[in-house]
């Protein structure tokens, strides 16, 4: 199961994770930087951007366990039916 994880995950899930990693790194970047040229409204700003990054990281959990339970549902069905 743990093997089959990525390969089965949707499209959707595989697009939120990314895109909250990528948020979550610029963001990251843009604190470093904010913070090495004492731009304090830059590092600021960074903090949105880490913020945005972390509730897609949710929702793509989110989704990913709703998915799961419908698949487990499935299953169970399947099972009842034999």
């Amino acid at each position: 199961m743990l093997n089959e994880f990525w390969a089965t995950a949707s499209t959707t899930y595989k697009t939120l994770v990314f895109s909250a990693m990528g948020l979550i790194a610029v963001g990251i970047i843009l604190t470093i930087v904010g913070n090495t040229s004492h731009n304090q409204g830059l590092a600021l700003a960074s903090l949105a951007v880490i913020g945005l990054g972390l509730v897609l990281h949710v929702v793509g959990m989110v989704v990913r366990g709703q998915q799961i339970r419908k698949g487990l549902k499935q299953q169970i069905r399947k099972g009842l039916k034999k």
